[in-house]
């Protein structure tokens, strides 16, 4: 679970890590994207708006738009075929928001899932503690206005409310603030109705709520989020093992997408930085136009929550290892947990990219392009006539309407052709397909190259093999 989103706020306080974190800021970014440009296309091509804007937005909530969702929701579809359709051992699960109040108890979110905050007497701004400037915090002064600050005080993070016709203690019920412990209570009921012999993964992709004291960098970092998790229960004394192979497979698995690689680093968490429930936890950082910051975590979290689980809800948690003569353990766990809301925001900083094109001798010309891996991308192919009129936007509907079936094909006619090119460049159409008067002569078609702009004649009944295998073989052209 990124930090920030996740269980990992059971700590001592990670100021020294924070101070590096905030000094890494945009001088060290390479890249042509900044906060300010990303925020900008995303709502102006519809993948993300601000949560209630007509009310004047509610912050740390965000709504995605038509190419939003299907972004979304193909980054969501590929971890999970990753996930499940290529393991055979890891299956999948959809648990409920809301769990047994019991449940947060023995996690230790009701007694330690909490930030340090601090308020300015002065100006009344809300922090963090230990995102406050070391200067400041010794002096007890406002970084915004100088004014004198409060003491700290432990702010828990769980959205609380009730349930039922009564509002009262034996009535309160939590947004649950992640969802591994879905996973961890349906563990036996998994091996059970499937009958998954250890080692076994579960994967799930759910909501999860955090009331957090400071949102901000865009989707970076909200209330309300999904998260990507798969737990992989394993005999103990292997894990170190396991840990060392799910370290790999995420990593080849964000290479696998077409990332930069680059713009990846590995952190391992220090002394002062570990849960108080993990053995041992990397994060995957990549490079934001903020600095590096957190994208996935691979955590090594022994038996902890299964031990708690078993003591608050009086069940037995064990395995009984059939293959082992009946030795009976309750197994160690290594997380893999990312936010998927967060992931949205690295494909599209890693995708974004300004070109000068110099198109048709003018030197001045540049062109915003967002170079998704073809199989991310939220619209696959767009059909485009020359013309509106002697039968080539019908013809193009037709070739539209046979893509439909396998690929994501929009239709555009309006204004010159470069201009609609740059149009689905901005929306990161890997292919564009342009239907014209020799397409009515011999039944071909121009198949147009995002990245590369480069411009190839085929049969428009070979189109869909030659989309297929360009998907499958695409290597980003930057």
């Amino acid at each position: 679970m990124p930090w920030g989103h996740s269980a990992k706020r059971f700590h001592k306080p990670r100021s020294c890590y924070i101070i590096q974190l905030m000094a890494e800021q945009l001088n060290e970014y390479n890249g042509k994207a900044t906060m300010e440009k990303i925020t900008s296309l995303a709502k102006r091509r519809g993948f993300v708006f601000q949560s209630s804007e007509i009310y004047g937005g509610q912050g740390g909530a965000w709504d995605y738009g038509p190419l939003g969702i299907e972004l979304k929701n193909r980054i969501a579809g590929a971890w999970w075929k990753e996930m499940t359709r290529l393991n055979d051992d890891i299956v999948g699960l959809d648990s409920a928001i809301l769990m047994h109040p019991r449940t947060w108890e023995a996690s230790g979110h009701v007694e330690n899932f909490t930030d340090p905050l601090v308020d300015c007497k002065k100006c009344k701004a809300r922090f963090r503690e230990d995102l406050i400037p070391a200067e400041n915090l010794a002096a007890r002064k406002c970084p915004d206005c100088g004014g004198e600050m409060t003491d700290t005080r432990k702010f828990n993070l769980m959205f609380k409310t009730h349930i039922g016709a009564a509002e009262d203690s034996a009535s309160v019920i939590y947004l649950r603030p992640e969802t591994a412990q879905g996973i961890y209570v349906n563990y036996k009921n998994i091996i059970q109705s499937n009958r998954m012999k250890i080692p076994f993964g579960i994967a799930q992709i759910g909501k999860a709520f955090r009331n957090e004291i400071v949102t901000k960098n865009f989707i970076f970092r909200t209330c309300e989020f999904e998260q990507l998790e798969m737990q992989f229960f394993v005999k103990p004394g292997s894990d170190e093992n396991w840990f060392d192979e799910w370290r790999k497979r995420r990593w080849a698995y964000y290479e696998k997408m077409g990332v930069r690689m680059d713009r990846l680093r590995w952190h391992q968490h220090g002394s002062d930085e570990l849960a108080h429930y993990a053995k041992d936890a990397y994060d995957i950082q990549y490079l934001f136009p903020m600095g590096w910051r957190e994208l996935e975590g691979v955590h090594n979290r022994t038996d902890f929550d299964l031990k708690r689980h078993t003591e608050y809800s009086g069940k037995d948690m064990q395995y009984i290892d059939q293959d082992a003569g009946s030795e009976r353990y309750i197994p160690y766990i290594i997380e893999t947990s990312a936010g998927l809301t967060r992931t949205l925001l690295m494909v599209l900083c890693d995708a974004y990219d300004e070109e000068k094109v110099a198109d048709k001798g003018n030197d001045d010309d540049w062109r915003t392009v967002l170079r998704f891996h073809p199989g991310l991308a939220p619209i696959t192919v767009a059909v485009l006539p020359l013309m509106k009129k002697d039968g080539l936007a019908e013809l193009a509907q037709d070739i539209r309407l046979e893509l439909k079936d396998d690929f994501t094909a929009d239709y555009d006619q309006g204004g010159a052709i470069g201009r609609r090119y740059r149009r689905q460049d901005e929306a990161g159409t890997p292919f564009c397909v342009t239907v014209d008067y020799q397409t009515k002569e011999d039944g071909t078609v121009t198949l147009r190259f995002r990245d590369s702009m480069e411009q190839v004649r085929i049969p428009k009944e070979e189109l869909a093999a030659r989309l297929r295998h360009e998907i499958k073989t695409y290597k980003r052209v930057s």
